[in-house]
């Protein structure tokens, strides 16, 4: 069952859009739907930034059971994978910790990030439902899949500060290499014990490590083996 669990943590790693769903006060009783941009920290729990102002942020204060959906935009949104965590949500004291690395993936957000009205909330997972294809369909229990928790969060800026100075060109490298695209401009934004994601010409794209890795040490060898895998 770890197996799967790793499977459908590095799949959500691949996503960085939801719908979360909570539980309406407004209309007791009936779950509410609505889009949410997230992170994952370092143990894959799904990080969102709302406002104490929206309709959800009420349902999660009332009532902190909620579900996230997550699954990429697809002309089959039946036939691709999709993950639904169900657990709590709980509001994180500081926006310090999480801060940075949420502008890496949402620099648009800038401006709702420095409101006092917005705050992070973190959904720890109880269930996960992931279905990774056609008769692919499996509950898994958090433990397997919180199984993958890294120490690279407090090494994570040090990481991509590095790559983006001093080894740019082995970024252009995994992007040919590993999406076939050839971008004009290229930065790694967020690393884990997973992989990692690059920005490219304003797409994000994920990169998987073919095993996962639990320090600076193991990084910094899967991405010098990476780099010798483009240049074969």
């Amino acid at each position: 069952m770890t197996e799967l669990g790793n499977e459908a943590r590095r799949f959500v790693r691949g996503q960085h859009n939801g719908v979360l769903c909570t539980i309406s006060q407004r209309i007791a009783g009936y779950p509410f739907g609505s889009v949410a941009p997230f992170i994952l920290d370092a143990q894959g729990r799904p990080v969102v930034l709302i406002s104490t102002l929206a309709e959800h942020t009420r349902n999660i204060v009332a009532d902190p059971r909620v579900s996230l959906i997550v699954q990429p935009f697809t002309p089959d949104m039946q036939g691709a994978g999709r993950v639904t965590l169900v657990g709590r949500a709980e509001r994180l004291e500081s926006k310090d910790a999480l801060g940075p690395r949420y502008l890496r993936y949402f620099p648009q957000a800038e401006a709702y990030l420095a409101m006092h009205d917005f705050a992070f909330y973190r959904i720890g997972p109880e269930r996960i439902r992931y279905i990774g294809g056609f008769g692919k369909i499996h509950w898994i229990e958090a433990a397997a899949y919180l199984a993958g928790a890294n120490h690279l969060a407090e090494a994570e800026a040090g990481i991509l500060d590095h790559m983006n100075r001093e080894h740019s060109d082995a970024l252009f490298e995994y992007c040919r290499h590993f999406h076939g695209a050839t971008p004009e401009a290229v930065e790694m934004i967020g690393i884990d014990g997973d992989g990692f994601d690059c920005r490219a010409d304003g797409r994000v794209l994920r990169f998987d490590f073919p095993q996962a890795i639990v320090d600076a040490g193991g990084a910094r060898q899967a991405l010098v083996e990476m780099v010798q895998q483009c240049r074969i």
